[in-house]
């Protein structure tokens, strides 16, 4: 059994706590190798921003249980060589699928575990986050929930629809279950084609716009539930130039689009604690090494276009923090 306590993170009761009293919301990245941490690690420091590491099951089996452990560990000593004194970091599993998921990740050092039952019957989803809830509270580790349905796909998790959360069973839920956060659908998706063509409208320069979000349904949730952590899913932004920047240097992403910034900064500043950015990442560091190879065609060395790449993820992170969630100083 490693306990997060040892490897230096936190979970992320106290973190939420401040952020719905502060009104923005926690970053949560998702990470699959090094350059990514890194740029994390590096936005988070600078900005004296608490930060979620976050880790599908498909990263985790990407990068190793083993080394995963060691790299959360690395995160925090080199945070604190970057003058960050005392880091507000978790290392938290996303969209865990099962019981013996969460409990192992628990028992290597994961300071938070989501439990995603949203695909279950409602009852199932109950019984299964109890039992993740009643295993993570005696290591102190803080546990996600999930009740209605995001569309779109990313890594092993995907659906055609997406249904919304119905405010009418989240007392209940959360009751029963005593889990410590509540991921809701409010009409954010996975991916990077959050919204089918067909679902938006196109401004004057031809581009997508997409549908508004469901603020009337989190703002029900938040009337049941005052002052409890809501979780988005499904919030990165698909920056257009970065997708601009992939199509031109030879890459495919036709139609791609996100959630509005704008919609992200309304949400941080209500209940919503703890927003996913996951595609957005992805974006900036394919579109960062696309370019540099198209540039540079001569190059094989792996850090001339993973060292841009880590570059401009640090870039969107500390855009993130900064212009978007409000958590810039909020972990000094």
């Amino acid at each position: 059994m490693v306990s997060y306590k040892d490897l230096g993170l936190v979970n992320t009761r106290e973190m939420f706590a401040k952020a719905i009293k502060g009104g923005y919301a926690v970053p949560a990245f998702n990470f699959n190798n090094m350059e990514q941490l890194q740029a994390i690690i590096k936005a988070a420091a600078e900005d004296k921003s608490p930060v979620i590491l976050q880790v599908s099951k498909g990263a985790r089996n990407y990068a190793n249980p083993i080394l995963l452990r060691y790299m959360a560990q690395g995160a925090v000593e080199y945070a604190k060589t970057l003058g960050w004194e005392h880091p507000q970091i978790v290392l938290h599993l996303d969209h865990g699928d099962s019981f013996e998921l969460c409990k192992d990740c628990i028992e290597h050092g994961f300071s938070s575990v989501m439990i995603d039952g949203s695909h279950l019957p409602y009852e199932e989803n109950v019984a299964l986050t109890k039992k993740v809830v009643d295993y993570a509270h005696q290591y102190d580790v803080t546990v996600e929930g999930e009740l209605g349905v995001l569309a779109g796909v990313e890594d092993e998790v995907s659906s055609d629809h997406h249904t919304y959360t119905d405010p009418e069973e989240v007392i209940d839920f959360a009751t029963r279950t005593g889990c410590d956060s509540l991921a809701i659908s409010i009409g954010t998706s996975h991916g990077a084609y959050k919204f089918k063509p067909e679902q938006c409208t196109r401004n004057a320069d031809g581009k997508l716009v997409p549908p508004p979000l469901a603020f009337d349904v989190l703002d029900a949730v938040m009337e049941k539930l005052p002052g409890f952590p809501i979780v988005l899913h499904g919030s990165s932004s698909v920056p257009q130039d970065e997708v601009d920047t992939i199509n031109k240097y030879g890459g495919k992403l036709p139609d791609a689009i996100g959630i509005p910034e704008e919609e992200l900064r309304k949400a941080s500043k209500s209940a919503v604690c703890k927003i996913n950015i996951d595609s957005d990442s992805r974006l900036a560091m394919t579109a960062a090494v696309r370019k540099t190879l198209f540039e540079h065609p001569e190059e094989f060395d792996p850090r001339k276009y993973l060292g841009p790449a880590r570059d401009n993820m640090e870039k969107l992170y500390k855009h993130k923090i900064e212009a978007v969630l409000g958590s810039k100083d909020k972990a000094l």
